[in-house]
């Protein structure tokens, strides 16, 4: 009887062990982020700056799955210049973003349904909690390198082409 019980215990360990092993795994992968690879799926959107300059070409991934969109740009170190991810909404509305977990500072730039730059908020802090709201109903929000809003002249009132705003390319 107690060579039954022994082996009942080490069998009841075993799928315990096993179980937490699977669980583990699956908790490992569900949250795992890869950075942004050269040969990631990456989609083509352009700025029209209010001042005429030269459209700006960017190689975005667009983070379209609830969990994509959780994770955004978290875990990243480094963001390649021309490169970024875009959030889209299935309507407009008001979003908020924040920078937990994200390594490297970001311009955030809010876009309305029609792809004008409602607003951008640069700079935003890495790892920061604060909470940066779109102030108003916007359609999406594409994240780029922090700085390069100022350094390429982008702005409030300037257009974004993507096929998710109304009249897109």
């Amino acid at each position: 009887m107690a060579l039954t019980s022994h082996n009942s215990l080490l069998s009841h360990r075993a799928v315990t062990t096993a179980l937490f092993a699977f669980l583990a795994a699956i908790v490992a992968g569900f949250w795992h982020v890869a950075p942004l690879q050269a040969d990631a799926e990456l989609e083509q959107l352009t700025i029209v700056t209010a001042s005429g300059a030269k459209p700006l070409s960017f190689n975005i991934e667009v983070a379209r799955s609830p969990r994509q969109k959780a994770i955004g740009l978290m875990y990243r170190r480094n963001l390649a210049a021309g490169r970024g991810m875009l959030f889209p909404y299935e309507k407009e509305q008001e979003v908020s973003m924040w920078m937990k977990n994200t390594y490297i500072p970001l311009d955030m730039l809010f876009i309305k349904a029609n792809g004008e730059i409602h607003r951008v908020a640069a700079m935003a802090e890495p790892f920061s909690e604060r909470i940066i709201r779109s102030e108003g109903p916007v359609k999406a929000v594409l994240e780029i390198a922090g700085g390069d809003a100022k350094r390429l002249g982008i702005a409030a009132g300037d257009k974004v082409q993507h096929p998710i705003f109304s009249g897109g390319h």
